[in-house]
């Protein structure tokens, strides 16, 4: 199973890994804000992702980890 790790301090919101995720399980963490201010995103079921990596492609900011 893949495993999605974010690095939550860094992500500046741009929301770009949501659109680039193929099943569409990367969800904006209403419950909490960075340091920056930025609501940061979260994998709501991680047993879905394929670890395709098409979201830390994506990531302009290199704030996405990718684990198969």
């Amino acid at each position: 199973m893949a495993k999605v790790v974010f690095n939550e301090e860094k992500c500046k919101g741009c929301y770009l890994c949501m659109t680039a995720c193929p099943k569409k399980i990367i969800v904006i963490a209403e419950d909490r804000m960075n340091a920056k201010g930025f609501r940061p995103v979260e994998v709501l079921e991680m047993d879905k992702c394929l670890g395709c990596a098409m979201c830390a492609t994506m990531c302009p900011d290199c704030v996405i980890e990718v684990f198969k």
